[in-house]
């Protein structure tokens, strides 16, 4: 056989049972879903940013780091919805490469998922504690997604997991907000595909039972730029890009129509530092445009302590073993620079 059984993963009820989240923090979570959702029910005029490392390896940084966001969260909090993004999954082109705490709770050590499991959770609860901002995560294992369920105020789908039928129906069983991202190539109408098939209820099989779901009403684009087959960069969130998502989007009748825009990857050429261009950008089409205010939800940004990126054994605290992410200073700017531009 190909495959080695190495250990038998612990049932999410047993992770849970050893890890659970108190009543208290519920709570926390239970009142920010309910903020987060009223942007996308058009019944709060806040701004989202998604903001947070390209992938957590460190729970130690990345609890400063959102430790950090919630106070400037209590800065702006009358314009931005601040959500951190705590990414323990990393999907890799060529499949090689770090693939996120997840696999290896220490980067330098080998892949180890049991550990893996409980050392995401663990980060997580601890970030919420000490931040009371609940945060999203990408799905790039549907069937992980319980081990934070209780967790998570925002779900995205990544660029090469969009067209999964899996995914998209696992989102469809979701009670926060899910944004499934074009996929590499710049499809639209494979992005919208996934969407309308996130909202829609369905029946299928899912970590071993017969599920059935109501569709979410809640499931959104987010636009991450695209690559043409000859590998240039292609990005989509100029006002135009924005303005026909907007008229496809009227066409298909979704329920919610809402646009994230990822200002870094293809968007941003890989050019971390162009992110807060791109950021204000989006803001200048959104003032212009009536359309793009009611649309235009938020932003999706890649940010640590540290500007840039490193190698694995670096240890740099606090910098980016992935993709290279802002400065927090920069960031800390970008962040007011937005809220005063609401």
């Amino acid at each position: 056989m190909s495959f080695q059984y190495v250990r038998e993963i612990p049932g999410v009820k047993e992770i849970l049972q050893t890890m659970p989240l108190s009543a208290e923090l519920k709570k926390i979570k239970r009142n920010r879903d309910q903020e987060i959702r009223a942007v996308f029910e058009r019944n709060s005029e806040k701004f989202l940013v998604i903001i947070g490392p390209c992938s957590a390896d460190n729970e130690d940084a990345l609890c400063e780091y959102v430790s950090r966001l919630a106070r400037l969260q209590e800065e702006v909090k009358e314009a931005l919805i601040i959500i951190p993004r705590i990414y323990t999954n990393k999907p890799r082109t060529t499949g090689e490469g770090y693939k996120g705490m997840a696999h290896q709770p220490k980067p330098n050590e080998e892949p180890n998922m049991v550990k893996g499991l409980k050392a995401i959770r663990k980060m997580h609860i601890r970030a919420l504690q000490e931040s009371h901002l609940p945060a999203a995560d990408e799905m790039l294992y549907p069937g992980n997604y319980p081990y934070l369920e209780d967790i998570l105020s925002y779900v995205a789908v990544g660029a090469r997991s969009v067209e999964s039928q899996l995914h998209r129906l696992t989102i469809s069983g979701l009670d926060v907000p899910s944004g499934m991202k074009n996929p590499t190539g710049g499809d639209l109408e494979v992005m919208l595909n996934s969407v309308q098939a996130a909202q829609l209820p369905h029946v299928f099989v899912y970590n071993g039972w017969e599920v059935k779901t109501t569709g979410n009403p809640l499931a959104h684009c987010i636009l991450r730029g695209a690559v043409d087959p000859y590998g240039t960069n292609i990005p989509n969130y100029h006002y135009e890009d924005l303005m026909r998502l907007s008229e496809i989007y009227k066409k298909r009748n979704l329920l919610n129509p809402a646009i994230i825009v990822d200002t870094n990857h293809a968007n941003s050429n890989k050019k971390f530092h162009e992110q807060p261009r791109i950021a204000k950008e989006v803001m200048r089409s959104r003032k212009h445009s009536k359309t793009l205010r009611t649309k235009v939800m938020g932003l999706m940004i890649e940010s640590y302590l540290v500007e840039g990126s490193q190698k694995i054994g670096e240890n740099i605290y606090g910098k980016s073993i992935t993709d290279a992410c802002l400065s927090w200073e920069e960031s800390e700017r970008l962040v007011r620079d937005l809220a005063g531009n609401i």
